[in-house]
């Protein structure tokens, strides 16, 4: 009788690298990656979804015309020219946003870019919440794709000397 030889896998458990995706999907830490997945799942489709509304609801109908586009752009104080400008912006700012190297840079920018549309409503006795919903849902979107944002805004910083990299020694006193 032939005997079937098996071959091994390539890669068993205990040769995936620790912190790599195939090391996660075959842990004991299952339900932790499944949390981390569902975050990072929410901040994706929260980013799309905010995306989606810069680039359709709000920047096109800077790029289209319509019937009252020229009056409701001059109540805020804007020709339609510069609108067609600001749309470009505000669709180059959407696009970086959904990159995930840009993306903090791209909240930044959009931070400004609603700060302005806020400051627009503001100066002429406009309803102003909208632009601020909207920057706080972008870093909310960014901070659950990627966690260090929650970090850097909610951490309390740690004071270490410049020099050496240790906690400074208190003042000795005379």
């Amino acid at each position: 009788m032939a005997t079937i030889r098996r071959t091994p896998c390539p890669i068993r458990r205990f040769d995936r690298p620790e912190g790599s995706v195939a090391h996660a999907f075959h842990s004991s830490s299952n339900s932790q990656m499944m949390k981390m997945s569902r975050s990072k799942l929410a901040g994706w489709i929260l980013s799309g979804l905010l995306s989606a509304f810069l680039c359709l609801a709000s920047a096109s109908g800077k790029f289209t015309q319509w019937e009252g586009k020229a009056e409701m752009f001059g109540h805020l104080g804007w020709t339609s020219e510069v609108m067609f400008k600001v749309g470009i912006v505000e669709v180059a700012v959407a696009v970086l946003f959904l990159i995930p190297r840009t993306g903090f840079i791209a909240a930044i920018l959009l931070s400004a870019y609603l700060g302005g549309a806020t400051a627009s409503h503001v100066r002429v006795g406009d309803p102003f919440i909208a632009p601020i919903i909207f920057a706080v849902i972008a870093w909310v979107a960014l901070g659950l794709r990627d966690p260090r944002v929650f970090n850097i805004a909610f951490k309390a910083p740690t004071v270490e000397s410049s020099t050496t990299g240790e906690p400074p020694h208190p003042p000795t006193q005379s």
